[in-house]
């Protein structure tokens, strides 16, 4: 592995991120009567449990999960396939104030989607009650005069008789057509907030064939399990100073090679990628392999370097290359 990559590699094509489809974007095919089918968004602060519910929700491990908040940077789509029914829930960045070009293009997203699905799921996390961050969301979501359900989460890190107070009080705000207790790290509940979906979500086709999982484009997939391990790996302030750059991706008769660079800000922050003697970014590697090998089903060989762009958060057309902003 090195450390500092020939900037003049060629042309890096950032992976893009689809719209939401139109629902005649599948082909017709026949479906149950009283077939159901529809966009569900969550959104909340960040850090509230949006994509650990998202992959509880799916039973797939779609959104990467990390105690890092703000780990989601763009809307993550994963489909869940039922006899008779199809939700495509969107797991959303946290909306927080905004400090970076790449923070207002997550907040941009989240509150776009508001407007674009059948239905808003708004997470609170319950263990800590309702703060500034919730309230600002809630008052997003009436706005944008959203059909939404309220999920409590975390009620599993709480005491029982802590809970009716805050169910009182979000019911007082006349914004929520349903209120759900959830724990997503459990389960516990989410099959009656699964019920509570259901029943709100439009009759017709289903928007994606019934293979499909995500569509999430392969390369930001493959980006994104090498993010996670970083997330893991790193010390509070990289997270949010780091993106992957995904170099190459090419495929062998034995093996696909990955060439990919990890993206900071400052020379600090890739000493601590890094690691001493190499070790960390070492341990990366080793364990974003395992992930890419998942996702693809067969061997890869990873190499990973790490280059210091300043600012990098704030420059536009880095974002638009990295598929963290609108093209």
């Amino acid at each position: 592995m090195s450390d500092d990559p020939d900037p003049a590699g060629g042309p890096r094509d950032g992976p893009e991120i689809p719209p939401i489809p139109s629902p005649d974007a599948v082909e017709p095919a026949p479906v149950p009567a009283g077939f159901r089918s529809g966009f569900v968004a969550l959104v909340g602060r960040p850090n509230v449990g949006k994509s650990t519910l998202l992959n509880w929700m799916t039973g797939e491990l779609i959104s990467i999960v990390t105690e890092v908040p703000q780990t989601t940077r763009f809307p993550v789509r994963g489909i869940r396939h039922l006899p008779d029914a199809q939700i495509v829930y969107i797991d959303t960045p946290g909306i927080h104030k905004p400090r970076h070009r790449l923070n207002e293009e997550m907040v941009r997203a989240a509150t776009q989607v508001l407007r674009e699905v059948d239905l808003v799921i708004v997470l609170v996390d319950a263990s800590d009650g309702y703060g500034p961050g919730d309230r600002f969301v809630f008052d997003r979501v009436r706005d944008a005069g959203a059909r939404a359900i309220l999920a409590l989460n975390k009620v599993d890190a709480m005491r029982k008789e802590d809970l009716l107070p805050l169910i009182g009080e979000a019911a007082g705000l006349n914004l929520f057509q349903e209120i759900v207790p959830v724990s997503a790290q459990t389960g516990a509940n989410c099959d009656r907030l699964l019920e509570v979906i259901l029943a709100r979500l439009p009759e017709g086709p289903p928007h994606f064939p019934p293979e499909t999982l995500t569509d999430l484009p392969l390369r930001l997939r493959l980006a994104e399990a090498i993010r996670a391990e970083l997330l893991h790996r790193t010390r509070q302030e990289v997270p949010h100073a780091a993106a992957i750059q995904l170099e190459s991706v090419s495929e062998e008769q034995a093996l696909t090679r990955i060439e990919a660079t990890i993206l900071v800000e400052r020379e600090n922050q890739k000493g601590i990628v890094i690691g001493e003697g190499g070790q960390r970014i070492k341990e990366i590697g080793s364990a974003a392999r395992q992930r890419l090998q998942e996702i693809l089903g067969r061997q890869v060989h990873l190499a990973l370097w790490v280059k210091v762009r300043p600012d990098w958060r704030d420059n536009e057309s880095l974002l638009r290359l990295l598929g963290l902003a609108p093209s």
